[in-house]
């Protein structure tokens, strides 16, 4: 057992917990030194020009330059790469799971190069096997999936002397139709998370103070595993057949990746191979972005990547780290505002309409435990018992500590300010309801919801904020208080989008953003004025300095943009 030391005032003396908010590229002390094993990001969406599937995203690899030859990455063997999915809170565990192993063959020996004469010098096919009950039995559903060779260059993948093809050909070739009805990719792509890694290590300087800002990840592939399921496969047994609404409770997924490896490897004699044998041991696992980088310690990060979310949900040591978030004593002039100039935007509520402090070690809405106020409220002892107000000195219990382990329910005070008359406790304008009380940290996706277009001119990165904001200030929403479809309800964190900006909408979240669209209004908030204020206006506006990818998405399945090629970039 950890000390209160160690677990809440430690943090507050230095800023290293804010060295690796990279989604999940290297983000553990022991995952760091195993990257083919390691999760790198994790995504669901209900499929832009498909809505009756679900695309589901897991990769692998961090930081893969393109022209890292001649042993270029790829899948590795003896791991297990699973997508786990969760659709009944009263069932534990997975209902769903695909896995997938891959085997790799040297076509040509004789060579240093990767590509030559039509052959590859390492080429890697996968296995892909889906259980519907837990784990418990297993069905193969692609039995020879070919993975593509990495992206070297034009002589070795368009010449004659090497594949005489092109890289689109290649990626549509191993594009794969499961024999129970998914489609699925694996393979390199180019990584689709953005932020300033060079910024956010710098102690903190997100957006850089002096100087552009630039995308860390920018130029670098990783090795993406996209499945499109049918929602009908996925949805809760007994579900309807169609959502009663575009919020049904039957329709929340909660999804996961994890990589697991034998727990003992045995070198041989030089030049022969390992040997592997044990038990199958989780080395990675990813649900939300940025949990294990901006939010678990380094001391911790090793036995995070260890647990699934259900043995985290009911392992309440990591409780704290959400319920007094590090990153928040940052956004705090109380504590260490100061320390961090780049998040001068980013204030936390400490007292909000005059009674609320959401400040690390205080009691946020905890104040109002047995009061008559929170009957018939989510907050109730009698709704969802002490889940969401476990104790005094958790201010966050009530909406960091559910976006990460619950989802958030439809239910009052989780609903927009809009209709509420003032009081944040009262019913209000629903926009959203993911919440899956069965696990920890899982990205959890209401597939009821429908997809913003792409090409939507409300279409937004911001994904749930900026449905709030919609919701709250655009009379075309904000005139009634009714359940309606707000462009971007689709978005992070219900599920995450390609293009959502999960950094920024993390940062706004830690800094109340979540509190103050429920009607916990900012600080200088004045009664009888309006709420956007000077502090929400402050939040909604910063900036972390990256806030798209280096390239663009495809319009259709496997959507990943294509990986770069060896000979295009500047690294």
């Amino acid at each position: 057992m950890k000390s209160f030391f160690s677990k809440f005032l430690m943090p507050a003396l230095c800023l290293w917990g804010l060295e690796a908010t990279a989604s999940s590229h290297r983000e553990a002390p022991l995952i760091a030194n195993d990257p083919l094993a390691d999760n790198t990001d994790v995504y669901a969406f209900v499929s832009p020009d498909d809505p009756s599937t679900v695309t589901i995203i897991a990769n692998y690899i961090p930081a893969e330059l393109p022209h890292g030859g001649p042993n270029y990455n790829t899948f590795g063997e003896n791991i297990r790469y699973e997508i786990h999915i969760d659709n009944d809170a009263s069932v534990p565990g997975d209902e769903v799971t695909y896995r997938f192993t891959f085997q790799r063959v040297n076509e040509d020996p004789t060579t240093f190069f990767n590509i030559r004469l039509g052959a590859r010098n390492i080429r890697a096919t996968y296995k892909c096997e889906r259980s519907l009950d837990g784990g418990n039995t297993w069905t193969t559903i692609i039995m020879e999936g070919e993975v593509p060779p990495p992206n070297i260059g034009p002589r070795s993948i368009e010449s004659s002397v090497g594949l005489g093809t092109t890289y689109d050909d290649l990626i549509s070739a191993a594009i794969m139709t499961a024999s129970t009805g998914e489609t699925v990719y694996a393979g390199p792509a180019d990584d689709p998370f953005f932020v300033d890694l060079g910024g956010v290590f710098d102690l903190g300087n997100l957006p850089r103070q002096n100087g552009d800002s630039r995308d860390g990840l920018g130029e670098y592939n990783v090795h993406s595993i996209v499945i499109k399921v049918p929602i009908s496969t996925l949805r809760k047994a007994g579900a309807p057949a169609t959502p009663t609404n575009i919020l049904d409770s039957d329709y929340v997924i909660g999804v996961w990746a994890s990589a697991s490896r034998r727990a003992i490897r045995t070198l041989g004699a030089p030049g022969d191979p390992a040997t592997y044998d044990g038990g199958w041991v989780q080395v990675s696992r990813l649900g939300m972005p940025l949990t294990n980088e901006a939010v678990i310690p380094i001391g911790w990060k090793d036995y995070w990547n260890s647990l699934t979310p259900y043995d985290e949900l009911a392992d309440t040591e990591l409780d704290g780290y959400f319920y007094n978030p590090e990153l928040a004593l940052y956004m705090d002039d109380d504590l260490f505002g100061g320390a961090v100039p780049a998040f001068a935007k980013l204030r936390i509520q400490r007292n909000s309409l005059g009674s609320f402090d959401f400040g690390n070690g205080n009691d946020g809405l905890y104040v109002l435990k047995g009061n008559a106020a929170l009957a018939g409220t989510a907050l109730d002892d009698a709704v969802f018992g002490t889940l969401l107000l476990p104790g005094p000195g958790m201010p966050r219990s009530v909406d960091l500590w559910p976006a990460f382990h619950t989802g958030v329910p439809n239910f009052p005070p989780y609903q927009l300010a809009t209709g509420k008359n003032g009081n944040p406790l009262a019913a209000g304008k629903p926009f959203v309801n993911n919440f899956l009380p069965n696990g920890g940290d899982m990205l959890r996706l209401n597939m009821a919801v429908p997809p913003t277009p792409r090409d939507d001119a409300n279409f937004s990165s911001l994904g749930l904020i900026q449905a709030a904001v919609l919701g709250l200030t655009d009379p075309t929403y904000a005139s009634n208080a009714n359940l309606e479809f707000i462009p971007n309800m689709d978005g992070f964190p219900n599920g995450r989008r390609l293009e959502d900006d999960v950094t920024r909408i993390e940062l706004q979240a830690v800094s109340g953003v979540v509190l103050a669209a429920i009607g916990l209004w900012y600080d200088d908030y004045v009664a009888g004025q309006s709420p956007v204020t000077q502090d929400l206006l402050d939040v909604l506006t910063y900036d972390t300095g990256v806030g798209k990818n280096d390239k663009d998405f495809k319009t259709s399945f496997p959507y990943v943009a294509s990986p770069w090629s060896g000979t295009e970039t500047d690294q």
